[in-house]
């Protein structure tokens, strides 16, 4: 036990003797969750929409008031001709093009029926969709306003009518900042756990330490547990740093237990550290080791359900996301923080990330040869 002390003391210190490492022990995670869970949101707001009015009647101009009160449009008004309509989407210069065509109101007058052109910017396609559809909702609304008027009556109600009333859980208010801060503390969590300790070991081999050590009677397990111990603890003060911003800033709710939430990070930071081990094990360079680190996180962050649901990914990608480890701690502290999900709610996250840890720590520790 003296031996690992001696050997957490001399890790402590050389951490804090390395300018590189102190703006991303205490700075990043700041940064981080200031930025990130601002700017990564998939929520759709002020889409630039486009209304060509032709026809320039009560019905056309009451159409373009409803859009312009609706809070997810950013409108335009445009007199434009089919082939600058064309030429404002090619360019990017708005999402949505409506064309009223002229006679519109005396159409749905004479036939009780008349036609508008939608024209959508589907190079996003789930955005599009989206604006499409909140489109289609406000148009319809629109509609049945128009029918009521025409009717007589002061709200036309349809026969037969099924009355849905939502309920959300756990985020009532659907804030998407609730949604990204748990899965941001996972990135910031990955980053500390797997590059700076892999870079930590790397760099005895570049300045020539290691071969010091080597030589000297310590175990190769107090070795392992001195290089893993002091991130470890690093990477839980973060995350407690990082679960304060999210309550201060963005008034993240903390429904769950928070030693819970220790637990399952723990486990995950010592599978993530045994893969980064493993990777300075085999490397030579501090680059080596960015470089690769870099190629799997990136994987690992797309594939993670960070962003998408796991759900919608091919049946061969659900099934790769078995040896993803942020896929599992994502889904664990969003269910710990916003559902209160407690060890046996997550029993089958926490066994695969205590075995495949277990694995990884294994091809860890063999792959180090120290001499004696």
């Amino acid at each position: 036990m003296r031996t690992i002390l001696y050997l957490l003391q001399k890790e402590f210190i050389q951490v804090f003797r390395n300018k590189a490492m102190l703006p991303i022990i205490f700075i990043m995670p700041l940064m981080q969750m200031l930025i990130l869970v601002f700017a990564a949101t998939m929520e759709i707001k002020k889409v630039d929409i486009t209304i060509v009015d032709l026809d320039l009647s009560k019905t056309s101009t009451g159409l373009t008031s409803k859009l312009e009160a609706s809070s997810f449009f950013h409108l335009q008004r445009a007199q434009l001709s089919p082939e600058e309509t064309d030429q404002i989407l090619l360019k990017g210069k708005t999402g949505l093009v409506v064309t009223i065509p002229s006679g519109f109101e005396e159409k749905l007058k004479r036939n009780d029926e008349a036609s508008l052109q939608v024209m959508v910017d589907a190079i996003n396609g789930s955005a599009a969709e989206l604006s499409n559809a909140y489109l289609q909702t406000v148009i319809g609304s629109y509609n049945m306003k128009i029918r009521a008027e025409m009717m007589g009556v002061p709200k036309f109600i349809p026969p037969q009518q099924v009355t849905v009333i939502p309920s959300y859980w756990y985020n009532p208010e659907l804030n998407f900042k609730f949604y990204m801060a748990p899965g941001i503390l996972v990135i910031l969590v990955t980053i500390i756990g797997l590059f700076l300790s892999s870079l930590n070991l790397v760099r005895e081999k570049e300045l020539g330490t290691i071969e010091q050590l080597n030589v000297t009677p310590i175990k190769k397990y107090h070795f392992i547990i001195g290089k893993m111990m002091p991130f470890l603890i690093i990477a839980l003060l973060d995350l407690t740093f990082g679960l304060l911003v999210a309550k201060v800033v963005f008034g993240l709710p903390f429904r769950g237990n928070i030693l819970t939430l220790y637990a399952f990070t723990t486990v995950y930071l010592f599978l993530v550290m045994s893969m980064g081990l493993f990777v300075s094990a085999i490397s030579d360079t501090q680059q080596q080791v960015l470089f690769v680190s870099f190629f799997f996180l990136i994987v690992f962050i797309i594939m993670s359900g960070l962003f998408t649901p796991v759900e919608s990914m091919p049946a061969w990608a659900q099934k790769l996301d078995m040896i993803n480890p942020l896929y599992y701690l994502i889904r664990i502290v969003r269910n710990v923080v916003l559902k209160g999900s407690g060890l046996l709610d997550m029993s089958r996250e926490l066994i695969y990330l205590s075995v495949y840890g277990v694995i990884m720590f294994s091809l860890a520790v063999w792959r180090y040869r120290k001499t004696v």
